[in-house]
């Protein structure tokens, strides 16, 4: 009898991509193993066609209990957290998940029948490494991280390089948004596809419905040329922002989502990091190539605001420096750096 492992991670792109390796693992070490993700409904399509994945659930943060127990129904075996969310660790006990495997060092742990005792707060691994970690819960012995990856349909491909058409090359999302980090400014983000136009690269905007409000507020004082971008912010599905990102030569984000799918896509990258220790390169960097750049500045504990002797740390990344590194990252594509500017 196979067994069905369903791996609860309902938060966003860049937390669920850095646990698909847990996926990989479980069909390469237990045979004929079921495996399932409980994600959130924006982020479940990740998973369309994916060949570690067998089945997605949904959840939301504002679900009932009886909504979380629901989601651990159905032969679930045994439910692996990715993080403790205590709700959901609730639901699984509720519904009498035999196997339940969480971190150990949270008042509610004892929800989980199968603790796991090690602090990701000490940053001594990447985020990949410690979700493997939680196969020693179901008696497995982790390996090491493979780099995840998406797959595509061929429409879905062609249907992605359509909205390059026309556009020159080297061919450069850019993508101003982001939740989890601190972002460079919208500004900055107009000057440099300003800058990427003039060079003769090809731009396409992405981001969401909110995004592209804030971003059109910056585009009043300095409207984009009529050729040589697309705007797409507000536009796209999560597959469809997949299969533009997989047509691009970079992508330029911050630290959040489209950073990770376009190492999954094997996509160059130009990613911006702030200097928060909980946004540490160690542990969430893209598993891709390209440029990580960080500003040369202490490392923080949170951000202050305008009380910090460092306020300005994203604006030491200039538009000639981000630009600079496109142009090198887009001609030679390498090993993931970590630059400090």
């Amino acid at each position: 009898m196979s067994m069905n492992v369903l791996i609860v991670r309902p938060d966003g792109i860049g937390d669920v991509m850095l646990s698909l390796p847990v996926a990989t693992q479980l069909k390469q070490l237990v045979p004929g193993v079921t495996v399932g993700f409980l994600t959130s409904p924006i982020v479940a399509p990740l998973f369309d066609g994916h060949p570690d994945v067998d089945y997605v659930r949904t959840i939301r943060f504002t679900d009932s209990l009886k909504t979380s127990r629901l989601a651990f129904s159905q032969g679930v075996d045994a439910a692996i957290f990715l993080k403790p969310f205590r709700r959901l660790m609730w639901g699984a006990w509720v519904a009498g998940v035999p196997i339940r495997v969480a971190t150990g060092y949270r008042w509610y742990s004892p929800l989980a029948n199968r603790p796991i005792y090690e602090h990701r707060s000490e940053f001594s691994k990447h985020e990949s490494e410690y979700n493997v970690e939680m196969l020693k819960g179901l008696g497995l012995r982790p390996q090491p991280v493979s780099p995840p990856v998406l797959t595509l349909t061929e429409r879905e491909r062609a249907a992605g390089a359509s909205r390059w058409s026309g556009l020159p090359s080297p061919r450069v999302v850019v993508h101003p948004g982001g939740v989890s980090a601190r972002r460079w400014r919208m500004e900055h983000y107009r000057d440099l596809v300003l800058t990427l136009s003039s060079q003769g690269a090809g731009v396409v905007l992405t981001g969401s419905e909110q995004e592209r409000a804030e971003f059109r507020k910056v585009l009043s004082l300095s409207p984009l040329p009529s050729s040589g971008i697309v705007n797409l912010m507000g536009h796209l599905s999560l597959r469809e922002l997949m299969a533009v990102i997989a047509d691009a030569h970079v992508v330029v984000s911050g630290a959040t989502g489209p950073a990770h799918l376009a190492a999954a896509l094997g996509v160059p990258l130009v990613t911006l990091f702030d200097p928060r220790r909980n946004n540490l390169p160690v542990r969430w960097k893209p598993l891709g190539r390209g440029v990580l750049l960080r500003p040369d500045v202490p490392t923080c504990d949170k951000c202050i605001g305008a009380a910090c002797s460092y306020w300005d740390c994203l604006d030491r990344f200039t538009v000639e420096k981000i630009a600079s590194a496109i142009t090198k990252v887009s001609a030679a594509p390498s090993a993931l750096t970590v630059l400090h500017l």
